[in-house]
């Protein structure tokens, strides 16, 4: 698989079951989503650091190919079960800025910062189908007992004062099953 098909988002998601679209396409909070169908959500924090961003993030967040970002990487649980991986990345510039508090979330949910404040703007829901050449696809795979062929991701950037956080969440099969 070259670049240009690595780097390709795409405005809707293409041949999925209504179930699945359902998960994808909703623009409201991802958290409220599974908590309203899981009495046992919790966040489990796997990496944050700075680090350089995958070549498909570089333009959406304005940075150079070797420069860092803050980088963050959680599962959404529910009970022993992950069901979305969420990868986020904020410019090192913005951190003194409107996202300094990311570094103090542990295991909060991001989704409920973003959410709860009605200054944050959201852009169009990106999506993805992703398989195991795109480093995101490996990265979710981590807890998982078997590797699916693929897995959708959708991405939008947050906006607070000018400062953009991107954010990447990857569906993992088990999400089907929350009712």
């Amino acid at each position: 698989m070259n670049a240009a098909q690595l780097s390709t988002w795409h405005p809707a998601p293409v041949s999925l079951s209504p179930r699945a679209r359902g998960w994808l396409q909703n623009r409201g909070s991802l958290t409220r989503l599974i908590q309203e169908r899981c009495s046992d959500f919790h966040v489990k924090p796997m990496f944050q650091s700075l680090a350089k961003v995958f070549g498909d993030e570089l333009a959406v967040m304005n940075l150079r190919r070797n420069e860092l970002a803050m980088v963050r990487e959680v599962y959404l649980y529910c009970g022993n079960t992950p069901v979305v991986f969420a990868h986020s990345v904020v410019a090192r510039r913005d951190l003194r800025g409107a996202w300094h508090g990311l570094s103090g979330l542990g295991s909060r949910s991001l989704g409920t910062v973003l959410f709860t404040n009605p200054v944050v703007e959201r852009t169009a829901l990106q999506f993805k189908k992703l398989n195991s050449a795109h480093p995101l696809f490996r990265r979710a795979c981590q807890k998982l007992q078997e590797k699916p062929p693929g897995l959708w991701a959708r991405r939008s950037l947050f906006s607070l004062h000018g400062q953009s956080i991107l954010v990447t969440e990857v569906f993992l099969p088990s999400i089907l099953d929350l009712a």
